[in-house]
């Protein structure tokens, strides 16, 4: 880690103890840095401008924004995980399609794991998901028919290639494991993605997925 760069993070929950607790684990690693912090979304909108954080973690059920709704402006400029006790399907979908990168539940996770989902949403665009969100995801997918989801994707004209990239993004594969398994170089994957957000109208990973899988309307 001595060569990497520091990551900046910013938590946001509504529990003065929950946010210590989570300030003392991510310092507890060597390259993490938390530069902000925040009560409500509303605040967490304002300090995340004022720091530019690589990454928020983001409680849901907070007073004056909640955030689910600040999910959607926060993921302009930062990687946001949810990080959060709620893990009702509709709130997971709801966090996702307003941006979030990922969402782990309390208790599904070691210190180290989620020290490691901060590495990863930002180094490998990785989207952590606790058991209960990739359920969330899965689930809504299957409430579409499979002609239905076979009409729906074929609107967006992917190439076999970019399908099998696609495909394999909404299982969770970080690019570097995409390239493994289609035996392309890590380069070659990435051009495929810029290709498939560009014909998905997306600009990050989770969106794409929610739009591929049929959980997100188009201008959704």
């Amino acid at each position: 880690m001595t060569n990497a760069r520091r990551l900046r993070v910013v938590v946001v929950d509504d529990s003065p103890l929950v946010r210590s607790a989570l300030v003392s684990l991510l310092e507890a690693g060597d390259d993490i840095d938390v530069v902000g912090e925040a009560g409500n979304g509303r605040h967490a909108i304002e300090v995340v401008r004022q720091v530019r954080p690589d990454v928020v973690l983001l409680d849901v059920r907070m007073p004056l924004v909640d955030g689910v709704a600040a999910a959607k402006t926060l993921s302009e400029t930062s990687r946001v995980v949810m990080l959060t006790h709620a893990d009702d399907p509709g709130v997971v979908m709801s966090a996702i399609r307003n941006g979030a990168a990922g969402y782990l539940v309390h208790g599904m996770f070691t210190d180290e794991e989620l020290r490691a989902a901060v590495r990863e949403t930002v180094r490998s665009r990785a989207n952590p998901l606790s058991p209960a969100a990739a359920t969330a995801l899965v689930e809504s997918a299957r409430t579409t028919s499979a002609s239905g989801v076979t009409a729906h994707r074929a609107r967006y004209d992917l190439s076999a290639r970019e399908t099998e990239v696609m495909d394999l993004i909404s299982k969770g594969y970080a690019n570097h494991e995409i390239a493994g398994r289609l035996f392309l170089t890590e380069k070659t994957v990435k051009n495929h993605i810029n290709h498939i957000f560009a014909k998905l109208g997306v600009e990050h990973r989770t969106a794409a997925v929610a739009r591929w899988l049929g959980t997100e309307p188009e201008g959704g």
